[in-house]
Order: C-alpha cells, then structure tokens, then sequence
C-alpha cells in the first residue's frame, strides 16, 4: 500500500502519518519526488485501511500495490534512484562503463588493464577474487589475494571496484576492499547472501539468474532493500534458452519491462550474455539503445592467454572502440527519452 500526499503537504503532516504507521507496527518508506511524495507501507493492506490515513490531514488517497516487491516498485519511489560509487553515479546523465578482466591474474597485469580501460573511459573497473566455475576444476580466483590487487589497482587509477561476493561468511571481507559488491547470476537467490550484503550500506550490482523471470529478479532486490540497503544495481546478462549459437540470449526485453515496473538503475552485460568476444561491442550498443544506464563487459590485453572466458573478453583495442560508441549513442538516447517525456 502506498499513502499518497497531497500537493504542498507540510512536513509535519507527513511525519504525523509515518508516526502513526510506525507505532501500528508498519514499515514505512518516504520517497519524496520533484511532483509528489508518496509514503510506501509494508505490511497487511486491510489493517492499513481500518487506521482511517487517508482521513489525516494532507493524505490525498491509498493506492494498492498489486506487485509482490514493494521497495523496488516505482509505486513506491517514483523518480529514477541513483547510486553513488565514488566520484560516479549510477543512472545519472553519463553511461556508467564497468570492464576489466573476468579473474583477477597478477597484480601489474591488473594495474595495466586499469590504467588501459579509465583512459577509455571506464568509470569502475570489475575483476573476480573468487570465481563460481562450473567444473571444480577450472580456476576458482586468487582469494584475498586478488582483492588487494583490486585495491592497488584502485589506488593507481582512481576506479570504482566491483567483485563477485560468493557467501555470507565473505561479506565482510570483501567489502573492505571493493566499492560494489556483486551478486552473480548463480547466487541470485541465495537468500542468505541477500540478507548479508543488505546489512551493508554498499552498493550491490545483482545479477538476474539465467533461468529467472524479471520478477524473481526484483524479488531479490526486495530481499536486499528489506535488509536496509536501498543502493541496488540490477544487471541483465542474459538467459538460457535453446540456442546454442551464443553463451545466452541476452533478453534486452527486461530493461524497458524493469524501468517501468522499478525506479533501480539497470546495466547489461553483452559478454556473459553471447559469450563470444565479436558480438559484444553490437550488443553493448543495442543495450544502450534499450535505454540501459551501462554496460559491465571483459576485457584483457590478451584474451587468448586469460584465465577464463578468454572467447568472450574483448581486446583493449576493442574497448576502446566500444567505450566511444557507447557514449555516443547514450547522449542520443538520452535526447530522445528527453523528447518522449513531453509528448
């Protein structure tokens, strides 16, 4: 349920409604839009009714929340969230670019592909400490190790970090060394590690799973949000299908479906996505065109000799290529949104 506010309600009206909410055991959320403000209510939607609010001074109407997330729910938060990660913003009025190499290899070689990506135009730079592979066998990251390469990188660079977080058990020892923590797509519904990593105050970027709908995803953004960390990044990077021709399908589908059902800012990945290095850079370009806030993708200075995911890690040359276009086509995306929002 959402308590909507009449234009030039004051502050004291407000808080009065919140109050009483509070002392009947709700939870509340104050969302406080440039037209509106809206004060979301978690809890049994009868109940709310038998409290009379929408008989209080400076209460417009109640309105229902028909969909299972709530904090997540553009009902709830009308305008766009954006999320700060040192001097960047997530979902503001530049493309947000996160790369690097899919695992963290040696310290310099980081350093390298750091300095190489920021002088592209990268804002963040990713890398994996620990790696969730498929076969226990494959290489599984350096551990610690790998986070204080992360680290160093950061300080030469001035770049973000974002890096997979694996169990609840490693929370706190990731975040002491990265700025966003990231949940993979195999981890999208360990519950466990949602209600960990919302006990933070970090910034999260949540991966959608490859066999989950758009609103299992946003479910788990409800998950984090619930804990206390509104600060949700949401990644589309694809979903299994029966083609065969590419890694995943990449479902750029959900990223108008997820801006009109959730105010969180939403970024691709095409590397995960088609899993082969010469369609990334179109995909990332088809990500921006769908009106995406950024793209995450793997890049290596030699993609034949990475660790892993070497067909799908794109060159530096390549980055550099696809940075530029991205940043075209966001600022001529963004011109048409602008012209959408008056008609």
């Amino acid at each position: 349920m959402i308590v909507v506010m009449k234009e030039g309600s004051t502050r004291a009206e407000i808080e009065q409604v919140m109050q009483v909410l509070k002392q009947k055991g709700f939870g509340v959320h104050l969302s406080e839009g440039t037209e509106q403000t809206i004060v979301g209510v978690i809890g049994p939607r009868d109940r709310v009714r038998e409290l009379g609010i929408e008989n209080m001074s400076g209460v417009e109407k109640l309105v229902p929340v028909s969909n299972p997330f709530k904090l997540a729910s553009r009902a709830f938060h009308p305008d766009n969230t954006t999320i700060q990660v040192l001097d960047h913003v997530v979902g503001g009025e530049t493309p947000t670019i996160i790369a690097g190499p899919c695992s963290v290899e040696s310290r310099d070689g980081l350093i390298e592909i750091a300095q190489a990506v920021k002088a592209s135009g990268a804002q963040l730079l990713r890398g994996g400490a620990f790696k969730p592979r498929s076969s226990p066998y494959s290489f599984q990251g350096l551990g610690e190790e790998g986070l204080k390469y992360l680290a160093a990188a950061r300080e030469e660079t001035g770049l973000g970090i974002v890096s997979e977080i694996m169990e609840p058990g490693l929370v706190e020892l990731v975040a002491s060394y990265v700025d966003v923590l990231q949940i993979g797509a195999r981890n999208m519904q360990n519950f466990a590690l949602l209600k960990a990593v919302g006990k933070t105050q970090k910034p999260v970027l949540l991966k959608r799973g490859f066999s989950n709908t758009i609103e299992e995803w946003l479910m788990s953004a409800e998950y984090i949000m619930a804990e206390g960390n509104p600060n949700v990044i949401l990644c589309e990077r694809g979903i299994r299908t029966f083609e065969t021709y590419t890694r995943n399908t990449l479902d750029l589908n959900a990223v108008p479906v997820v801006q009109h059902l959730s105010h969180l800012p939403v970024l691709v990945d095409p590397s995960h996505g088609v899993g082969h290095a010469r369609y990334v850079s179109t995909m990332a370009r088809a990500s921006i065109a769908a009106g995406a806030a950024g793209v995450i993708v793997e890049v290596h200075p030699k993609p034949e000799e990475a660790w892993s995911d070497g067909s799908q890690t794109l060159t530096l040359k390549a980055f550099d290529e696809m940075a530029r276009q991205v940043r075209q086509l966001h600022e001529l995306t963004k011109s048409f949104q602008r012209q959408e929002a008056t008609m």
